[in-house]
């Protein structure tokens, strides 16, 4: 018998599975700092004006610099470096009123400061990914030492949770410091070792214990599979920062159910179609590929749970109307392969050539099952996909990301990649309304033209998991799929 050649990514799974049988259920004994595995790559502490982070490197950012809101355990909104704020002039204004707050070289935080670092990261040539959604801002001022206020052009309800991101955590440079919640502590152990930072605002007084290594945390990035081994070997606390791209690998360790969590992450996970040339500059050409798609194979190929989508919006959020639905969502499977089979056999009749769908995807073995749905689905209707790398030119291109705060307006943008003119100047049209209503009604007509437009193909909404023990009692499931290193277990000192 001839031998069976095996994808390239079963190997290190089969070593997984060997190395790994059974992993324990027993909780851990809450002694020494809390081991963090964060998937990507070793966290570095960068300003977010260079452009995008890594899972592991904003995870740093949150746990040692903090901007005037985080969010806590379960994605609300805390106090960061403002202790109160206030909304006023119809929301127009947002006044903060910070609290008394140290650096990590012993400074005194000041206002000035604080207004001066936010400005640099909504400035024209910054790269923070969370630029394009603060342009309602005019300007950033301070009012006393301890006061600043934001001014904006236009009303924006959700500000607070722009604010709360990684993204506006706020660093002075050269070195790069930040207010806490922690300090980067020398450690000789992998990883980066945090522990709690001076409350400069604390009480002073006898019983006030200082913190154990219980409250300290030993921040690791990694790539999936070792922080896989690493926590089921019990050498970690907390694996962070799974998708869809990941899932597979837990199939080879057995996980106990106490330890396995999946946040209900909002925000998008589907393909953009970034080519609108030949078979795909016709929108009804682009919605075939959308109707073919079996997306509840794809899931059911997944976790347990994970829910399909056929449209882009979860919910109506800020707009004046129900999200819009393709006009094919009410065929049949069979119906919706037949219609897109005779579109495909109609456009190869005039032009005489095969169709080739470029997908790109990232790697790895979830990757590698959603392509084979994907890519069968395409075969189905006469079409020939063919797998390219992430950034690679494509027809189209996954986007699996968590939606930073509840705006349609960013659920149509993010999978306008591109869309037609006149989606364009309706998301734009929503951007620059004056009121909220008008905003409203502006994000349902740009919500019902990027539906014409065929612009995007959902599938569900992101996939997030962890591995947790249950040490960590504070973790909580949320849809910002967000764990602050700070937020992690109850302080029992």
């Amino acid at each position: 018998m001839r031998p069976v050649a095996l994808p390239r990514f079963v190997a290190p799974l089969l070593l997984i599975g060997g190395i790994l049988l059974v992993a324990s259920c027993n909780q851990r004994r809450d002694i020494g700092p809390v081991v963090v595995s964060a998937i990507g790559p070793g966290p570095v502490l960068t300003d977010p004006a260079r452009g995008a982070l890594s899972g592991p490197a904003r995870l740093l950012l949150d746990s040692t610099a903090q901007g005037l809101v985080r969010f806590d355990a379960v994605g609300q909104i805390a106090p960061g470096l403002a202790e109160r704020w206030i909304v006023i002039d119809n929301g127009m204004s947002y006044i903060f009123r910070l609290r008394e707050a140290e650096w990590s070289d012993g400074s005194r935080v000041t206002a000035a400061q604080i207004v001066e670092r936010l400005r640099r990261q909504i400035a024209p040539r910054s790269r923070n990914p969370l630029r394009p959604y603060l342009t309602a801002v005019d300007e950033i001022v301070e009012m006393t030492p301890q006061v600043i206020e934001v001014r904006l052009k236009r009303p924006r309800p959700d500000l607070l949770k722009l604010f709360a991101q990684p993204e506006l955590a706020l660093l002075l440079d050269r070195p790069p410091r930040g207010t806490g919640p922690f300090r980067v502590a020398p450690s000789g152990k992998n990883g980066t070792l945090l522990t709690p930072a001076f409350d400069p605002a604390r009480a002073t007084s006898d019983d006030v214990e200082e913190p154990g290594p219980e409250q300290s945390v030993q921040l690791i990035g990694e790539r999936s599979a070792r922080a896989i081994v690493r926590f089921a070997e019990r050498q970690s606390d907390l694996v962070s920062g799974g998708t869809f791209v990941d899932w597979p690998l837990l199939k080879f360790v057995e996980i106990a159910p106490a330890n396995f969590r999946l946040d209900p992450a909002e925000g998008l996970f589907g393909f953009a179609i970034v080519n609108r040339e030949g078979f795909l500059a016709d929108a009804d050409n682009r919605a075939a590929l959308s109707q073919v798609i079996d997306r509840i194979a794809i899931v059911s190929a997944f976790a347990p749970g994970w829910q399909a989508t056929e449209q882009i919006l979860p919910a109506a959020l800020d707009s004046a109307a129900n999200p819009s639905i393709a006009s094919w969502a009410t065929l049949s499977p069979a119906q919706r392969r037949e219609g897109a089979r005779a579109r495909v056999r109609r456009w190869k009749a005039s032009h005489d050539r095969t169709i080739t769908i470029r997908i790109a995807l990232p790697s790895g073995p979830g990757a590698t099952i959603l392509y084979g749905f994907v890519g069968a689905a395409l075969r189905s209707i006469g079409l020939t996909p063919q797998r390219v790398s992430r950034d690679a030119p494509a027809d189209l291109r996954l986007i699996d990301s968590v939606a930073p705060y509840d705006s349609a307006r960013w659920y149509l943008a993010t999978a306008c990649q591109p869309c037609g003119e006149d989606v364009e100047g309706a998301l734009n049209a929503a951007r620059d309304a004056d009121s909220l209503s008008e905003r409203a009604q502006r994000i349902a007509e740009a919500d019902a033209l990027v539906n014409e437009d065929a612009a995007f193909i959902p599938i569900a909404r992101p996939l997030r998991w962890s591995l947790v023990a249950l040490r960590l009692s504070r973790w909580q499931g949320n849809g910002r799929a967000w764990h602050p290193l700070n937020e992690l277990r109850t302080n029992t000192r």
